[in-house]
């Protein structure tokens, strides 16, 4: 995998959408983890939807049942043991 983006504040929201555009026109082969607080980001539909274009978008379940409770994820659900491993792929990583 060529980049792995992992978001873990709301904060980070335009750049992690940026970023995503970015990966998406460069063709690149990118992943994307949301933890903390950041999980809240895919509350915007535009950035769900450019996020969810990774090859591998993952939440971590236990931040999305803090900060979204109930409502869908428009992502797949996982644990922090997936973010270790797509870091471990990875070549490079932006944390945001």
């Amino acid at each position: 995998m060529d980049l792995l983006i992992v978001i873990s504040t709301h904060q980070a929201a335009n750049i992690a959408r940026g970023l995503g555009e970015a990966a998406l026109r460069a063709k690149l082969n990118w992943c994307v983890f949301l933890t903390n607080d950041g999980v809240r980001v895919l509350s915007d539909p535009a950035i769900a939807n450019t996020l969810s274009q990774a090859a591998t978008a993952v939440v971590c379940k236990e931040s999305w049942k803090r900060y979204m409770g109930d409502a869908e994820c428009p992502v797949d659900l996982g644990s922090q043991t997936h973010n270790s491993e797509l870091a471990g792929e990875a070549q490079r990583i932006v944390s945001l």
